[in-house]
């Protein structure tokens, strides 16, 4: 059963008891109050909803105005189209389409090999400080616009400085952004700075040193995590790292399980020690990992349009969603790379509710899900579960 357990601490860096969502102005009121934590005793489970759920009066229009937490976005993954248009006019040089609209063929993928040589184009975009900022302030507003409260943005690092962007600014461009966002915008933004599995040690090197070297390490950083191709990149040799990034505070959260099998997830569990598992979409084929999952609170961060455009699953009736549920473990939906893949976080959610068999209660069961695995702090997530539990109870009333 889904039932979002609560965690412990979110983390000796950011246990902050002055919640930053508590304190985030929002630039215009909301028609709603505030969103719910853990399921109440005798409250039926998401898991048991699935049989005859109430059909959704609109169920777009209430997952448009639903408070959310997304856990699993990457930093130049969430370039639109008009920002990559504008980075690819700015380098003449790239071989990215700076028209917008060929950009929809540009991102039609053939497999998981072809998504990683399209993404890294798009990296090879962001060359300045300049660059980086632009992209970390519009990725805030896309967020906010579909009403999401707190967001643990995905960045790969040692991609723009092994490109010759100085690593002090990279830094403040990103902070920069964060801050201006929270402040206009009432997003709060956390990052996760993850090794580029495709780069090997030398960028674990480069990440764990930019990750807990005080002198660098940005306010925002909240957690540590490992991307890109996992054929050939073996888990197990990225612990030396893993371990260096926990020992400063930092949260485990890699990529496990997307176009590998399940004992890839194990090594994630095994030797990176990780809280969270990015998609572990493989799980489903371990029914002990389900229940080792299940047990522990070790939350997926569930993709599944990106599986699909990534052909690490064949279709979405075949997405395994419905079988993490039933086994009980904990869901999170997210959007991974969303203009890539022709999608956003509330698309996501609605590609979730089909799937799940959802009315407006279980949807959002789903969002605080997201808050309950997030590492925000215990006031933070306080607040934006209350958000969720308000716009629901709101939209519910007659």
């Amino acid at each position: 059963m889904l039932r979002p357990g609560p965690r412990s601490d979110s983390g000796p860096a950011y246990d902050d008891p002055e919640s930053p969502i508590s304190r985030s102005p929002r630039r215009a009121p909301r028609p709603y109050p505030a969103v719910g934590g853990p399921r109440r005793s005798g409250e039926e489970p998401l898991s048991d909803r699935h049989a005859e759920p109430a059909a959704p009066r609109d169920v777009h229009a209430f997952i448009a105005g639903l408070p959310k937490a997304e856990l699993h976005v990457h930093h130049v993954g969430s370039a639109s189209p008009r920002i990559v248009s504008e980075l690819a006019a700015r380098h003449p040089d790239s071989k990215v389409p700076t028209d917008p609209e060929a950009l929809a063929d540009y991102f039609t993928f053939t497999d998981f090999a072809h998504f990683i040589e399209v993404y890294l184009s798009v990296v090879d975009l962001i060359r300045t400080p300049e660059d980086v900022r632009l992209l970390t302030y519009e990725v805030a507003r896309e967020l906010a616009r579909q009403q999401v409260r707190y967001a643990e943005l995905t960045i790969t690092p040692f991609s723009s400085t092994r490109r010759g962007i100085d690593e002090r600014a990279f830094m403040d461009a990103i902070e920069d952004a964060r801050k201006a966002a929270e402040t206009e915008f009432g997003t709060v933004l956390r990052w996760c700075f993850d090794i580029p599995g495709e780069a090997g040690l030398e960028a674990a090197e480069e990440t764990v040193r930019l990750a807990t070297d005080d002198r660098l390490r940005p306010e925002g950083l909240v957690s540590f995590g490992l991307g890109g191709p996992e054929v050939g990149v073996p888990r197990p040799q990225f612990k030396p790292y893993f371990d260096r990034a926990i020992a400063a505070g930092l949260r485990s959260v890699p990529h496990a399980g997307e176009t590998t099998g399940p004992g890839t997830v194990w090594d994630a569990l095994t030797y990176l020690h990780a809280e969270r598992i990015g998609h572990g979409t493989s799980s489903a084929q371990d029914p002990k990992l389900l229940a080792h999952l299940a047990e522990h609170r070790i939350a997926l961060e569930v993709c599944p349009t990106s599986n699909i455009a990534t052909r690490a699953v064949r279709t979405l009736e075949e997405h395994p969603i419905r079988d993490f549920v039933a086994a009980g473990v904990l869901v999170t939906v997210n959007s991974d790379d969303p203009p890539m893949f022709g999608t956003d976080l509330n698309s996501e959610y609605a590609v979730a509710a089909r799937l799940l068999g959802l009315d407006e209660r279980g949807i959002a069961d789903l969002a605080k899900n997201a808050v309950e695995a997030s590492f925000l702090d215990l006031a933070g997530k306080a607040a934006v579960s209350a958000e969720i539990d308000a716009y629901t109870k709101a939209w519910l009333a007659p």
